[in-house]
């Protein structure tokens, strides 16, 4: 037996075309199959029976038949060639319909994020890419096919669905809470998000109660408020949709029963003239599922 080096593969034709004729047991019908001459399998054969050093098939008055080292090797070629195709098909063999949103980062965090699990073990073809914005004007600034905005729905050229209507509440970390004897927590100090809207007062005004006193830590993002009011820094006035996971963890606890339900909420939008899809109520589903 000549040497061969076990750690190279034979050229893909070669095992294409023993793949065909060990299957159809014809050298014709493996070269119309795989749309090359009948000469040119048998070529393809001869070589990668002369590499192995081994007797593949048969030479019969009438069509071919595998030997038993033919027949041992061709379910290992015919896997391997299965699993090329399922790869080949699964990245490329359907359309990928890639989607840029632009949102807020506490709305990509906190309520696109942990929708991504459902998504992704479906048999979607969404690529999703998230833009953070900050400010009004940063969407302008974003190449962006959706835009999820706070307010009332109505956006100049724009059509809408509303994803969740806001609700908000004050909210800390259990053990700050189970620190205070008399159980007041309005003697905590309160976190703010920076922002044109003063969100505590506004809760105050709804709860018609006196307004809060002035907050002690500021933040510029929701989300780095929420994080400081879950390790104990203080009272978060939360967005009730948006903490729902940190609430089941039990990692913040509700100061109030009732929650300030506003008239406004978070929207997912796009350009009234866009020609929507089918890639547009898949995605529309999954940003208004329930997540896990």
């Amino acid at each position: 037996m000549s040497e061969f080096e076990f750690n190279t593969l034979p050229p893909m034709e070669w095992l294409r075309s023993f793949e065909a004729a060990g299957r159809n047991g014809n050298f014709t019908a493996a070269a119309n199959e795989i749309g090359l001459t009948q000469a040119s399998v048998s070529q393809h054969i001869r070589a990668l029976e002369e590499k192995l050093d081994i007797l593949l098939f048969r030479r019969l008055p009438r069509g071919v038949e595998l030997t038993a080292d033919g027949e041992a090797y061709l379910p290992h070629i015919e896997n391997a060639l299965a699993v090329i195709k399922r790869g080949t098909a699964d990245l490329f063999g359907r359309p990928r319909r890639k989607i840029t949103i632009a949102s807020p980062s506490s709305v990509s965090s906190l309520w696109v994020a942990p929708r991504l699990t459902t998504m992704s073990l479906s048999s979607t073809s969404l690529e999703i890419s998230l833009s953070s914005v900050y400010r009004e004007v940063d969407y302008d600034a974003v190449d962006s096919d959706y835009q999820i905005r706070y307010g009332n729905g109505h956006w100049p050229d724009r059509d809408a669905t509303l994803l969740y209507t806001e609700a908000l509440a004050p909210a800390c970390a259990p053990d700050l809470l189970d620190s205070i004897e008399d159980g007041h927590w309005q003697s905590l100090p309160f976190l703010t998000v920076k922002g044109s809207r003063d969100g505590w007062r506004e809760w105050a005004k709804a709860r018609d109660i006196r307004p809060v006193m002035t907050s002690r830590f500021r933040f510029d993002s929701f989300i780095t408020a929420l994080h400081a009011a879950e390790v104990g820094a203080g009272v978060v006035l939360a967005s009730l949709p948006l903490i729902q996971t940190h609430l089941k963890r039990q990692t913040l606890t509700l100061l109030d029963p009732k929650p300030h339900v506003m008239s406004t909420g978070a929207w997912i939008t796009w350009p009234h003239d866009r020609l929507l899809d089918k890639y547009h109520d898949e995605l529309i589903n999954f940003l208004r599922s329930t997540s896990n």
